[in-house]
């Protein structure tokens, strides 16, 4: 269940993330909201993972789902710029959260 609460704490710090861009400095109403609900939901979930997980596991799964989250985000739906030193970035990210989920 550890492993559960991480992903989906994950996915919702591609929410905040997105919702936060989207709230052009927190001036606009329902991006804003998104935010601020999506946000402490997402610390909660990492918090309730990190009673069985590592803390550097945890929070490396955690901090990468959401940083490749939101760089596939930019590109599909906010036409940020796909280069191939960024997907490849991504990749070494990802490849780390492997990484780190088989060593543990």
């Amino acid at each position: 269940m550890p492993w559960v609460f991480l992903v989906i704490a994950g996915l919702l710090e591609i929410v905040w993330a997105t919702s936060m861009k989207q709230s052009a400095g927190f001036t606009r109403l329902g991006p804003s909201l998104i935010t601020l609900a999506a946000m402490p939901a997402s610390f909660l979930l990492l918090a309730l993972a990190m009673r069985s997980l590592p803390l550097g596991t945890s929070y490396m799964v955690w901090t990468g789902i959401g940083a490749v989250g939101a760089f596939i985000v930019g590109i599909l739906w906010m036409g940020e710029a796909i280069t191939p030193l960024r997907v490849l970035a991504a990749a070494l990210i990802a490849g780390g959260m492997i990484l780190m989920k088989i060593a543990e």
